[in-house]
């Protein structure tokens, strides 16, 4: 089949990879459209996971203010070059990366950030909760490690659903972009802050105000 200009065109504002690779895709998949697709981001999340060791020391600090200032936001994120962190994508990346942080509220950045005794407790208060249930030994530590993912995914920045495509995660999300910008990039640390934390006072969703005010 041939490929032709406009397959190419079409195939390239859908991903945002180079012209060649996406040539490189439609060749390799006959020239279908949402297989080329597939294709290259595979080959860019690969690509993506061998950056991954890559010093990235530059970057921004970006700010998220919601609800006229009830929640504020500021999350480092760094690339490996001042000139990629200046880029609309990266900035882009940032704010959404904050805006997560807003609505989604993590307590960390990945999972090895959680502290080994919050996890054992959470282990053991899992597995007393299984045992209440009825559940048969042999499958109780198969079901703990079943929650303690879906904790990670709670609890943990890179792993939760992204708040703009809940079919993938925030660190998929992440690793797309640098398969289309060719830098390595890491969340180094955020803080959130909400008006009135900590103090006692009737309970308001602002996490789902965020999600609402995102969607319309």
């Amino acid at each position: 089949m041939d490929i032709t200009a406009g397959m190419v065109k079409e195939l390239r504002e859908r991903t945002g990879a180079g012209m060649m690779d996406c040539k490189k895709a439609l060749v390799a998949t006959e020239g279908d459209i949402e297989k080329a697709i597939d294709e290259l981001r595979t080959k860019g999340l690969a690509k993506a996971a061998k950056k991954a060791g890559r010093t990235a020391s530059e970057g921004v600090v970006i700010s998220y203010i919601h609800g006229g200032g009830r929640i504020g936001v500021l999350v480092e994120v760094n690339c490996e070059t001042d000139f990629v962190a200046k880029t609309d994508d990266f900035k882009q990346l940032a704010y959404d990366i904050a805006m997560q942080v807003a609505a989604s509220n993590p307590d960390y950045v990945s999972r090895q950030q959680v502290p080994a005794e919050i996890l054992e407790r959470e282990r053991e208060v899992l597995k007393a909760q299984a045992l209440e249930e009825g559940k048969p030994e042999k499958v109780i530590e198969k079901m703990v490690e079943g929650r303690i993912d879906k904790y990670f995914k709670e609890h943990c920045l890179l792993e939760q659903p992204y708040i703009k495509d809940p079919d993938k995660s925030v660190e998929t999300m992440i690793h797309e972009t640098v398969a289309r910008i060719g830098e390595n990039i890491s969340v180094r640390r955020f803080a959130r802050f909400e008006v009135g934390e900590g103090i006692e006072k009737e309970a308001t969703d602002f996490a789902a105000e965020v999600m609402s005010q995102i969607k319309s």
